[in-house]
């Protein structure tokens, strides 16, 4: 990530993640981030390969990342 980036979020903030190409992909992106404490909903837009999350409460950048990690994809830094 950049230095500049905080570590936490509120509110939406939209990710670049690589290898994403169907529905399943969506589905487990989708299923991994909700369950990330504080995560209010997820968007998948598999054309541009972005994921929107709104938060409720800070989330850690890193628990995102991670969320994607265990759904088989990455995030782009």
């Amino acid at each position: 990530m950049l230095s500049n980036t905080p570590r936490t979020f509120v509110g939406s903030t939209t990710f670049t993640v690589t290898g994403m190409t169907c529905a399943h992909c969506q589905r487990a992106v989708t299923e991994e981030i909700s369950g990330v404490a504080g995560v209010r909903s997820v968007t998948v837009d598999l054309a541009s390969g972005t994921v929107t999350v709104t938060a409720d409460r800070p989330v850690d950048r890193a628990d995102i990342a991670a969320a994607v990690d265990e759904a088989g994809y990455a995030l782009v830094p």
